[in-house]
């Protein structure tokens, strides 16, 4: 394959992110009819996801888009989106079904209205397009410097007219049908960042950039009441109808102030519902339930049952508000990954089912405090997680996940089936009266039976503890492990040895109880991380020059050595069987290794280089986290579906770039085409009759062709039959018709002319095509022809055609010669073995009398003994040699 051809990858394909559920762009309530059910509709970059409200069940994933959704507004049949200059129509939550293009720039805010929808883009153009039809039905352009469109929205009741606010703090009312301005309000010298409908006609509601509430009678152009809210502008309107005359703004803090309209005052506030600036929020029809949306990906529904004003969190779903720096599968099943993220919390995941997620919180040195003063408040909040391990096998009677923070010399224990941070806080001694030096654990690995944990820190110590105590069991080395920092350590399956890597060069191996140094292997370079295979014993090694090593912790050497990537190497991971080690680089490729082999089978580029990789215990999916990326991306296994041919990738091979699952576009057909020809060029793939001419080479005929024919005999008479056939009963006489669909009836047959009643002995004397063929042989020394008919034939004719060479068949001597010489021909070409060994076999059985009367036949069949002794020995000299390299291999200790 040449360095020109792009290909993806063969191992890997595309299946689904998980965790994405929102980003800063408000979500869109719709309400279905028929299902009497309302659903919540976010965008996660280039497409959007639907929830229903009740569950918070995902329903639908739209079809991704070329760019990230600017804009997102729904009506009762079409979820309408912005992307550039472009907006698009989705029906069922999924497809296109309309495009509007004729912006300029891009499109910031829309508004769907009856069989119109209204767009404003960056220019301050406004265009009302008719849905159907796809056309400009009015466009109206706005003067930025006097009025700068921020808001807009329909006043329930008034027909054809829209309401605008703008930066600079007025407000228009615009007749579209007729496209004219009927009423300018001078506004409150602040931009108006939101208009919203209140439950009464003709009252909206007017968010402001300088953080005030203005509910306004647009009809007499009236300020009814005015609240100030401290926390920056105003993001985000919506008004309770359910019988409270509550109001609800959003901020860019992430809290939310509630508002009793009534008494004009503040009643509640409910303070950290997200953790950055609240997107959208909405009070559904008739009910006490608030839907809020935010950047931090995460949609929480509230609840107001309370006697309190504030609401409490009834549903959620929720991912990392900071992209993942590592993930883990967690347990034996393949169903569950857990995540550590930027934002400092342990999240866990499910394949199955997003109900099955869950958080495991934000680590905290106090938890009682924290509970009591909250997490954004809580001065013992831990740093962000940067390792950690899992192990499920004692996890229903203690902690089984273990995490080193940044910056941080503790290590924390945290339990999976609770969801929370755990018991225990594992720190040496040693440090304890010296917090302030800049020591932080760097690796960690618990025992795979649940009971022990080693930690790793930037001193070069390495300690052991207890997981179900927390007790320190002591400690690698007399003083350190490691003259500098440690970057890797691992526990084997049987808890025997423990390995560290240092960046001093060494890796070390010691006995796990005793804590007894066994033996000290010297690194070409400083190692970035490591990772054991358990099950094989063979350790992956990251060194800081971009290469992989692969050591064999039983026989203590390096076996395998990896060069290709041109960057740093953030993650590794083995395929369960141990076969593969998929390696992640900040070159933004993701390569895949063969161990057995020793070669590159797979590599492909992705648009963010992957931070964390872990493949399935089960080998189904493997996981990806990527930087700046939210999400975690799931890769199927192509593998498991179908055939797929690895070879090795040349030197110079250049990947070619594979979109993030959930976010890439629909394959061009160009790539299908290519796609399909390459899978075909594999599986058309035919070997050649012989490999080599110095290697026997059997054929490719069936056993009951050539097995038999030395028994034909037994088998003729034990399929002899025995009775004789009977004589069927009188047929009724009919009259002769021809075979046809529609019947026809014989036609009499005209007399023939008398024959003569002599045999023609002529007929007997025909030689078969066999016969003719092996006499031409015979003259041209080319045997091809008649071997050709003989592998044609079944066993039976095979026997006949051998019987007719002899003289008092209709053969002759010269015949008998030709055979001997095809057996020859065969041997010297060394194809089609079996079917030689056979022929010559039946050939003696039949004539071998005979060949002992002719000299030149004695003589021709010395030569034929002669070259089959010679093939024999070859073939057997390289049976032996073969079988002492297998039994070598199988017993030996590399």
């Amino acid at each position: 394959m040449s360095a020109g051809s792009k290909k993806a990858s063969v191992l890997f394909a595309g299946f689904r992110a998980l965790g994405l559920y929102s980003n800063h762009l408000p979500h869109v309530v719709r309400y279905h009819k028929k299902h009497r059910e309302f659903y919540v509709v976010t965008a996660v970059g280039k497409c959007f996801h639907t929830y229903n409200v009740k569950k918070l069940g995902i329903v639908a994933v739209s079809n991704a888009l070329p760019d990230d959704i600017s804009c997102l507004a729904a009506d009762r049949m079409l979820v309408f989106a912005a992307h550039g200059k472009t907006v698009v129509a989705f029906a069922r939550n999924k497809e296109v079904v309309h495009t509007y293009s004729g912006h300029r720039d891009d499109v910031h805010l829309l508004l769907p209205f009856g069989d119109h929808f209204i767009s404003v883009d960056r220019e301050n153009t406004v265009i009302i397009w008719e849905v159907e039809a796809e056309e400009e039905y009015l466009q109206i352009s706005f003067d930025k410097v006097s009025f700068d469109v921020s808001a807009v929205m329909h006043p329930s009741t008034y027909l054809n007219k829209i309401l605008f606010g703008s930066s600079q703090g007025g407000l228009q009312l615009w007749n579209i049908k007729s496209n004219k301005l009927l009423y300018t309000f001078p506004g409150w010298t602040s931009a108006v960042t939101v208009l919203q409908q209140t439950p009464a006609v003709d009252v909206v509601g007017v968010g402001l950039a300088s953080g005030q509430v203005i509910i306004h009678n647009i009809k007499f152009d009236e300020t009814l009441m005015k609240f100030q809210q401290d926390w920056g502008p105003i993001t985000s309107l919506s008004f309770r109808t359910d019988g409270h005359p509550i109001m609800a703004a959003g901020s860019p803090v992430g809290h939310i102030g509630l508002w009793d309209l009534e008494e004009k005052k503040l009643i509640g506030q409910m303070r950290d519902a997200h953790d950055t600036a609240i997107a959208g929020l909405t009070f559904l029809l008739n009910e006490p339930l608030l839907i809020t949306n935010g950047a931090d990906n995460a949609i929480r529904v509230w609840i107001f049952d309370t006697p309190g004003a504030e609401g409490r969190l009834l549903r959620c779903r929720l991912g990392h508000s900071a992209p993942p720096t590592k993930i883990l599968h967690h347990g034996r099943n393949g169903q569950t990954i857990l995540s550590a993220g930027q934002d400092g919390t342990l999240q866990s995941f499910s394949i199955v089912h997003e109900r099955f997620n869950k958080s495991l919180g934000h680590g905290t040195l106090n938890k009682k405090k924290a509970k009591k003063k909250g997490l954004k408040y809580d001065t013992a909040k831990l740093p962000a997680i940067t390792s950690f391990a899992s192990e499920c096998a004692r996890q229903s009677d203690w902690d089984g996940i273990v995490a080193c923070h940044r910056g941080l010399v503790v290590a924390t224990t945290w339990n999976h089936q609770k969801g929370s941070m755990g018991a225990h806080k594992l720190e040496p001694d040693r440090f304890h009266h010296n917090r302030a030096l800049n020591v932080h654990g760097t690796a960690v690995d618990i025992s795979s039976c649940g009971n022990f944990v080693v930690v790793a820190v930037s001193t070069g110590h390495i300690d052991t503890y207890n997981l179900q105590s927390g007790l320190h069991r002591g400690q690698y080395g007399k003083d350190k492990a490691h003259a500098g920092p440690v970057r890797g350590v691992a526990i084997d399956g049987l808890n025997q040895l423990t390995i560290s890597a240092g960046a001093d060069h060494l890796l070390k191996i010691w006995k796990f109880k005793s804590h007894e140094l066994l033996h000290t292997l010297s690194l070409e370079s400083s190692p970035a991380s490591t990772l054991l295979h358990r099950e094989s014993g063979m350790l992956a090694i990251a060194l800081d020059d971009f290469t992989v090593n692969v050591l064999d912790i039983e026989t203590k050497r390096i076996v395998r050595k990896f060069s290709g990537h041109r960057g740093q190497i953030n993650d590794l991971t083995y395929s369960p069987d141990g076969r593969w080690l998929i390696t992640a680089s900040m070159d933004c490729t993701i390569r895949t290794w063969d161990l057995p082999s020793g070669c590159l089978v797979d590599c492909f580029l992705v648009d963010a280089a992957a931070v964390s990789l872990t493949m399935s215990p089960t080998g189904n999916f493997l996981a990806s986290s990527h930087v700046d990326n939210l999400g975690i991306f799931l890769w199927s296994n192509s593998t498991l579906c179908s055939v797929v041919s690895l070879r090795p990738l040349p030197a110079d091979y250049e990947p070619a770039v594979v979109m993030l699952p959930g976010t890439f576009p629909s394959h061009d057909d160009e790539d299908e085409e290519e796609e399909d020809m390459d899978s075909s060029e594999l599986a058309d793939y035919i070997s050649p009759a012989q490999l080599d001419q110095h290697l026997i080479t059997l054929s490719l005929l069936p056993d009951s062709r050539w097995k038999n024919l030395l028994h034909l005999d037994v088998i003729k008479k034990r399929n002899k039959p025995k009775e004789p056939p009977k004589v069927p009963k009188a047929a009724p006489f009919f009259i002769p018709t021809l075979p046809g669909l529609v019947p026809q009836f014989a036609l009499p047959e005209a007399p023939q002319e008398d024959q003569s009643k002599v045999f023609n002995f002529g007929v007997l004397a025909q030689k078969s095509p066999f016969y003719v063929q092996l006499e031409k042989a015979l003259l041209s020394n080319n045997y091809n022809e008649p071997l050709n008919l003989l592998k044609e034939m079944g066993p039976s004719a095979i026997d006949t055609e051998l019987r007719s060479l002899a003289p008092d068949m209709g053969g002759d001597v010269d015949t008998l010669t030709a055979f001997l010489r095809l057996i020859s021909s065969m041997l010297d070409s060394r194809r089609d073995f079996d079917l030689a060994q056979a022929y010559l076999a039946l050939f003696l059985k039949l004539h071998l009398r005979l060949l002992s009367t002719e000299p030149t036949l004695m003589q021709e069949a010395a030569q034929v003994s002669q070259r089959l002794e010679e093939t024999w020995s070859h073939t057997q000299t390289q049976l032996n040699q073969s079988l002492c390299l297998l039994q070598y291999m199988k017993s030996a200790l590399l």
